[in-house]
Order: structure tokens, then C-alpha cells, then sequence
């Protein structure tokens, strides 16, 4: 009885177009078998191409050339982009360091300057540009990570000290989430939370805050060198 209702139901998925493959998945039956009770009901040309064509292999296949096509395509683009910006001055850095700080510092305190981030890459920019553009030494900021609860706090400490060239023990204690990282449906960021790099400096503080009022002038069109004017020429 159980071949019999096997049997029915594998001619009736058969009259849907199903492949040999798709059916055995769902009867779990042998092609051997299915050879048997299907020799009389062959798949028409069109299904036979449209199975052909999107054969999971062909489509992994298919995928996978054209990342490969996409990746060659943004090296390129990369090459070009490493010869037009060549190695940075330090006034490059400084400068870049400004715009950098003007998008994601803390901008509230004469005393102190902060920028909190998920990249690892912002955040050590951030500290390099301290260290290279002021003449900061790099155990003199303050990071205090911010984790969800499931995190691993040593772990994330050591990969945002290896990462940030800066000692543990420049670490203050990590405000903790409430929520669970394993929790999130959507996981934006880099998976090691969320660090907040801080330094108690009034004046780098006022040149910090100083430089992002002349960039403000600038593209304001307001003031350079003391002098009302247009300063971006286009």
C-alpha cells in the first residue's frame, strides 16, 4: 500500500513538472524505482530546458562569475583610486582627520574630544590622526566599549587593543546592553561593538573645534584669512 501511494503521488508530482531529483527529495525514493513508474511520463522540451537552466550548479555558477566579474571590475577602480590619492602629508592627514571628526565627533565639550564607531578602521583613524596631527600619545585615550551582553568583554577588549595599538589598561569599564547581539535580526556594524575613544585635552579640543569652524567658513563662503569672499571655486 505505501509503494502504491508513493507511486501515485510521485506520477502526480511528475504531472508538475518535477525533476527526478526534486522528487526523490520528497518520496526518498531510488532513481532506480522512479525510472520505473515515470519511463511512460518524460518531461516536455521546454520543462527539460527550464530545469537545465536553472539547475542550482548552473545558478551557483552563474553567481559566482559575476562576483567575480564585479570584483575584478572594483579593482580596477581601486588601483586608480591608490594613484590618485598616493601617500598623505600630514596635512592631508590633518585636514582629513577634520572632516573625519566633523561627521562623527562628539562636538558639545571645549575640554575633550571623543568619536564613537562599530568601524575599526574609523576608530584607529581617529586615534592616529590624534597622535600624528597633536603630538597625542596614544595611552593617554580613553576607551570605553560599548557590548551587548552576550558579548565576550576580555575577547572584544583584546581585539579592539590589538586593533587600536592601544593597552588594555587604557580601557574603562563597558557600559553593557540589555539586549543580546544573538538577539538582533538585523546585525549592522562589525560584531565587536561599539567604541567610544575619548581625550581629556582642552587644547586640542579648541583646535579641533577651531579647525571645524574654519571648514564650516569655507564652505560657507564667509571668511578666509579674514576676508569676506567666495572660497570654494567652481
Amino acid at each position: 500500500m505505501a509503494k502504491y501511494k508513493e507511486h501515485q503521488e510521485a506520477l502526480r508530482l511528475r504531472k508538475f513538472g518535477k525533476s527526478y531529483a526534486e522528487i526523490r527529495e520528497i518520496l526518498g525514493v531510488s532513481k532506480g524505482t522512479l525510472s520505473m513508474w515515470l519511463k511512460d511520463y518524460p518531461l516536455s522540451p521546454t520543462r527539460i530546458r527550464a530545469l537545465r537552466d536553472w539547475n542550482a550548479k548552473r545558478i551557483e555558477h552563474y553567481r559566482e562569475t559575476r562576483k567575480k566579474k564585479r570584483e575584478a571590475a572594483l579593482r580596477v577602480v581601486y588601483k586608480a583610486e591608490t594613484t590618485i590619492i598616493g601617500r598623505l602629508s600630514e596635512r592631508d592627514i590633518f585636514i582629513t582627520g577634520l572632516f573625519l571628526y566633523w561627521g562623527e565627533g562628539a562636538k558639545t565639550k571645549m575640554t575633550e574630544v571623543s568619536l564613537a564607531n562599530t568601524n575599526p578602521a574609523i576608530a584607529k583613524a581617529f586615534i592616529d590622526w590624534l597622535e600624528r596631527s597633536f603630538g597625542i600619545k596614544r595611552n593617554q585615550v580613553r576607551i570605553r566599549l560599548h557590548l551587548y551582553k552576550d558579548m565576550n568583554i576580555h575577547a572584544e577588549t583584546m581585539f579592539w587593543s590589538r586593533i587600536l595599538h592601544v593597552s588594555p589598561d587604557c580601557f574603562k569599564k563597558p557600559y553593557i546592553k540589555r539586549s543580546r547581539l544573538s538577539d538582533l535580526s538585523y546585525k549592522s556594524g562589525f560584531g565587536h561593538g561599539t567604541c567610544n575613544a575619548l581625550l581629556s585635552n582642552a587644547m586640542v579640543a579648541k583646535r579641533v573645534l577651531m579647525g571645524l569652524r574654519v571648514l564650516e567658513d569655507i564652505y560657507l563662503g564667509q571668511y578666509f584669512n579674514g576676508k569676506k569672499g567666495a572660497l570654494i571655486k567652481h
